[in-house]
């Protein structure tokens, strides 16, 4: 696995863990620790979306 493939899978599963606090206590932690929509938490949510894209590419991949 290739060191892009386990940044992105790392920042998949910040998301996932951060969906999961919303859904089940309504707590986002991104916007807790960076800020409600401020420019870092929007970077992160973008990250963690891209990581998500890239995802798709490892459920294809051989290696």
């Amino acid at each position: 696995m290739k060191i892009i493939d386990k940044i992105a899978l790392v920042l998949i599963i910040i998301g996932a863990i951060n969906w999961g606090l919303i859904g089940l206590f309504r707590f986002d932690l991104v916007a807790t620790l960076f800020g409600e929509m401020s420019v870092l938490s929007r970077i992160v949510y973008t990250l963690v979306g891209i990581s998500g894209l890239w995802g798709i590419k490892l459920l294809f991949d051989n290696d």
